[in-house]
């Protein structure tokens, strides 16, 4: 029997046709909803699912699914209920490695666009209430010599770091926020000398940016709440590339609207598509539809590899990049 996928979004480049030549394809027309992907993978009609980060995998739904595995086209899973999938014998993949770049070049695109309020410049002219230059037109904020201060010190955060030392920052970082660990100069390589560890609440005092770069779990939802941004600079800049639950949207709404802080640059929102009641309408943020990965090489990469991923988990084979690969042991 030829294998069975069941893809809840189509992916692009050679992702669709390494799964048809594989086995048989089912592309959904439209998301589906919780409901209707639940009863999908209950079917027995599918051996994989190729799902989006919207498509929730929780541990109701994997109690009746009939699959042997899912293949998440992202690098993040926590739309997956990682614990209930190994236990019901369920592997789970991901894409990781392939938008390191992008993001950390979205991640400095929002640090620039804020600082230097880009969207209402932009805005300022296509209105036609530009007028000419005068002294105190559009005043932003210097980013060469600003800190720079970063939640999490993974592959997307050193990318970011690596920019931001070319743009003149003085680069501090916390590696696992609100916890800690040592980082020695062995482990930070390239980076040794040129970067400085700080604990959690000395980077959120210190930082002119603060770019968060931490996977969503228990520990880190919300990690930025009120309390954090009280303690933060008032000329202070939030950025946040990772997922949006780390950050309290409603709180930052407040922070923002009650000049806490001056701005947020977000590609990332806590309930997504949906944004926090005022966030739209505040001036001094940047945001972003989640475009962190939206290049056409990266995303065809992240197809090719999910596709690749779901066909070793149909065939049996665990996948190249199984994030529990004890699930099949």
């Amino acid at each position: 029997m030829r294998s069975r996928y069941l893809v809840t979004t189509a992916i692009p480049g050679l992702g669709l046709p390494l799964l048809r030549e594989a086995g048989e394809v089912t592309i959904l027309p439209e998301a589906p909803d919780y409901e209707t992907l639940a009863a999908l993978c209950a079917s027995g009609d599918y051996d994989v699912v190729l799902t989006q980060l919207r498509d929730v995998i929780d541990a109701p739904l994997l109690a009746r699914a009939r699959i042997r595995g899912v293949s998440n086209f992202a690098v993040g899973y926590n739309n997956i209920d990682l614990d209930a999938a190994t236990t019901g014998g369920v592997m789970v993949a991901n894409t990781p490695g392939v938008l390191t770049d992008a993001t950390a070049d979205i991640a400095l695109l929002l640090i620039l666009g804020t600082a230097r309020r880009v969207v209402e410049a932009d805005r300022l002219v296509r209105e036609g209430r530009f007028k000419g230059w005068a002294p105190e037109l559009m005043l932003g904020s210097d980013v060469s010599g600003a800190v720079l201060g970063l939640a999490g010190f993974g592959r997307i955060a050193r990318a970011v770091a690596r920019r931001a030392i070319g743009f003149g920052l003085e680069v501090i970082f916390s590696p696992r926020p609100p916890g800690d660990r040592p980082v020695s100069n062995e482990e930070l390589g390239e980076f040794a000398g040129r970067v400085r560890q700080v604990p959690w609440d000395e980077l959120v005092k210190r930082s002119d940016f603060l770019s968060l770069h931490v996977p969503l779990t228990d520990r880190t939802r919300h990690l930025v709440d009120a309390a954090v941004l009280k303690r933060m600079k008032p000329e202070a800049i939030l950025i946040n590339t990772a997922r949006g639950p780390v950050v309290d949207e409603a709180a930052l709404v407040q922070a923002l609207a009650n000049g806490e802080i001056a701005g947020a640059g977000l590609d990332v929102f806590e309930d997504e598509p949906r944004l926090a009641v005022g966030l739209a309408d505040l001036p001094n943020t940047v945001l972003l539809p989640h475009i962190g990965s939206a290049t056409v090489a990266v995303r065809n990469e992240m197809a090719r590899l999910s596709a690749l991923n779901a066909i070793a988990i149909a065939e049996g084979r665990v996948p190249a990049h199984a994030v529990n690969p004890q699930s099949w042991t």
